[in-house]
């Protein structure tokens, strides 16, 4: 039996200032043989504060994407077929909160959820504890 080579997967991490803007990076990113997407998020989304939140201001797209509601990852992803995508999304505190935002998106999309590819991670003290 003869293992088959398998390309490396090639993720840059990347977001940013709006979700618009970061769907165009990611959309030239992949058209010039990027792999999968490495997604980076703004601070108020990894700490769980909407944009709109009166502790986001002047950190809102500073650092990465912001992602407050589905609207937002919708847009984040548009045009990008997610059943072919390898995402990683390093989130920690709310992984679980844009992991359903993100698997939304991929049934809206008619992605049949169990060939979704990726990881997260999930450590949800890290932010709390690191940035308070």
């Amino acid at each position: 039996m003869t293992q088959k080579d398998k390309p490396w997967l090639f993720r840059t991490y990347s977001g940013h200032s709006t979700a618009e803007k970061s769907n165009a990076l990611y959309r030239s990113n992949l058209s010039k043989g990027q792999t999968g997407l490495s997604v980076a998020f703004d601070l108020p989304t990894q700490t769980g504060y909407d944009s709109d939140h009166i502790l986001s201001k002047g950190e809102v797209g500073k650092v990465g994407v912001p992602v407050s509601h589905l609207g937002d990852m919708r847009t984040l992803f548009d045009q990008i077929p997610l059943d072919q995508m390898n995402t990683s999304m390093t989130i920690n505190a709310t992984a679980p909160w844009l992991l359903s935002l993100y698997v939304a998106v991929a049934e809206e999309q008619g992605a049949d959820i169990s060939t979704l590819q990726g990881t997260v991670q999930n450590d949800l003290i890290k932010e709390y504890l690191s940035r308070g």
